[in-house]
């Protein structure tokens, strides 16, 4: 049987349904995408603003970090001169190259001769011996070395010790031409110096063999701070000189360095 589609007649009120029906079909395609791009719009908008509260956080958590660090080394910075005073103990940030720029600015010659015969050939290697001698013992380099340029007048000596005693803080010297103590070498001069100061400061035995023959005479810990090694303003009225403000001025020259 052959059915020709043309002739064939369909009723008025089945052409309206069908016209109903597929008005609704397309009208429904439609509204599926236009729902589909409101989802996709929903979806592309939450994950932006997942990605700026991530990146929001990630800032605030390195603004909350530097000002941690930040607050940490204004804490380090305020411990050092706790009260006004300046500990004679302690780590500290000074390096070598600052030793030697420190030196160099008092624009004198170092004195290569004699202190090449002990060991220091440099005004380098002398501020490298400084440090290492320093922590090892838990002492900051630079009251050490700022207090042997105080000592000897950067190096040039003249006093009532000579060069060649290697002993860079006048141990042993009461004045009237008294030569104080000799060491070896710079190092063992230098370790001397770095040893009385720790007897000086605090309690705590030496790391290292005693080579300071006055260590044992020094009332130990009665001048943490570098400003009562003076007697004068040493509270208990001990110290390491009777020059007045000695400490303060060792201080005053840190400062400048």
């Amino acid at each position: 049987m052959h059915l020709e589609w043309d002739k064939l007649k369909i009723p008025g009120y089945l052409e309206i349904g069908l016209a109903v029906i597929l008005i609704i079909t397309m009208a429904g395609i439609g509204g599926w995408k236009r729902h589909q791009s409101v989802v996709i719009a929903k979806e592309a908008e939450m994950i932006h603003k997942v990605e700026v509260e991530n990146q929001n956080a990630k800032e605030k958590q390195e603004s909350k970090t530097k000002k941690s660090e930040e607050k940490n080394e204004d804490d380090s910075v305020q411990e050092t001169t706790a009260n006004g005073q300046y500990p004679i103990m302690g780590e500290s940030p000074v390096t070598v190259e600052q030793l030697v720029s420190y030196f160099k600015s008092a624009g004198v010659a170092y004195p290569t001769e004699e202190l090449k015969k002990g060991g220091a050939d440099s005004i380098e290697t002398f501020a490298t011996m400084y440090c290492e001698e320093a922590a090892a013992e838990g002492v900051r380099p630079e009251v050490a070395f700022v207090q042997t340029m105080k000592e000897t007048g950067w190096l040039q000596f003249g006093g009532d010790v000579s060069v060649n005693q290697f002993n860079f803080a006048g141990l042993g010297t009461t004045g009237g031409g008294v030569p104080g103590n000799s060491y070896p070498d710079v190092r063992t001069g230098i370790r001397a110096q770095v040893q009385h100061l720790k007897a000086y400061a605090t309690t705590e035995p030496l790391n290292q063999e005693c080579v300071d023959e006055r260590y044992e005479y020094v009332f130990k810990g009665c001048a943490p701070y570098v400003e009562w090694l003076g007697q004068k303003e040493n509270p208990a009225g001990t110290g390491w000189a009777t020059a007045e403000k000695y400490g303060y001025s060792i201080v005053d020259m840190i400062g400048k360095m």
